[in-house]
């Protein structure tokens, strides 16, 4: 089978490798057609990922058929993957959290992905894609990113400030969105954050910039955002953010970085603020993007800014880890 493999950063190449043969108990083989490219794609090959061995076949934002039959999923169903691969045993599995599992693999990064032919996958990941495209489907699971940051926040009513205009950023604006909240976008790209007032119907924005807590203060009148979802993967834009939450408001982390993050603990405990730690995304929040784009209220045609077969992939990837201009999602149609 063929499938695109980064042997060292920097390096990307399409190979052929041998077919997977039958899949193990409760595994199925899932025949790929779809694969959205992320951050930590771009990581990989640029060589930035920490816990990453190569060679690796990366893709992660997965859709395709079933090429196998499951206990409860019948062969040549189309499927949404879940890429959070959890051993079941652990502490946070017990608790019904796979998706911080204590010893978790996540295809594309701690085992070889989706950008190849076919994988296989405990049928427990798969979540028929009822309703929607296959090229949709590989947008799913980005989005429930979002959805779960949203749903870790607890709130449906009040101001919220997302920070940053990526892909996580936007699934994470949208959501907060559908859920109720009255949502501001900040980034340093007039062009993401126009991106955000077209595609999503969000007007209000805040430039990101060295005056960014004066810009806060100054628009909301001083009392800050009852929740700010940090999804911009930086250390200093995550410490600067706790005083943009209001008095009795929560800020959540959705992005992740290597550094140690510092704060002033009299700002902390003055506003009694809850820090959130978010993290992957679990079985209910797939369902919850999955409504949405069955329910049109998700603008997929709008994320998905760039597309390429898995022949092109190499090239494309290599060419898109630099050149953002006008990219949001790009898709491998495989």
């Amino acid at each position: 089978m063929r499938a695109v493999v980064c042997a060292a950063p920097g390096r990307l190449a399409l190979e052929t490798r041998p077919d997977l043969g039958s899949p193990r108990e409760g595994w199925v083989a899932v025949d790929i057609r779809h694969v959205g490219v992320c951050g930590t794609d771009y990581h990989i090959f640029e060589g930035k990922h920490p816990f990453l061995a190569y060679p690796r076949v990366m893709g992660h934002e997965l859709s395709g058929i079933t090429a196998s039959e499951g206990a409860a999923i019948a062969a040549g169903t189309p499927v949404i993957v879940n890429p959070y691969l959890a051993c079941g045993r652990c502490a946070a599995c017990r608790k019904g959290k796979p998706n911080c599992c204590m010893q978790i693999e996540v295809l594309g990064v701690h085992r070889d992905g989706g950008l190849c032919d076919r994988i296989e996958v405990p049928e427990g990941n798969l979540y028929p894609a009822e309703g929607i495209s296959l090229r949709d489907a590989a947008m799913v699971e980005f989005l429930a990113i979002g959805a779960h940051a949203v749903r870790r926040s607890a709130r449906n009513t009040g101001s919220a400030l997302v920070v940053g205009a990526g892909p996580i950023g936007i699934g994470t604006a949208l959501f907060a969105k559908l859920a109720g909240l009255d949502v501001t976008v900040m980034d340093m790209s007039e062009e993401r954050l126009g991106f955000t007032a077209d595609a999503l119907g969000i007007a209000s924005h805040l430039k990101a910039g060295p005056d960014r807590n004066a810009e806060v203060a100054r628009f909301t009148g001083g009392d800050g955002f009852d929740v700010v979802f940090d999804a911009t993967g930086n250390a200093a834009s995550i410490g600067s953010g706790f005083v943009d939450v209001a008095h009795g408001g929560a800020y959540v982390l959705v992005s992740v970085v290597k550094d140690t993050i510092s704060f002033a603990d009299p700002e902390f405990h003055k506003r009694e603020m809850q820090l959130i730690a978010s993290r992957n995304a679990l079985k209910v929040d797939f369902e919850t993007v999955l409504a949405a784009m069955r329910g049109a209220q998700v603008p997929t045609d709008r994320l998905a800014t760039h597309r390429a077969t898995l022949e092109e992939a190499p090239a494309g990837i290599a060419r898109w880890a630099h050149e953002k201009s006008g990219l949001v999602k790009a898709i491998i149609d495989v």
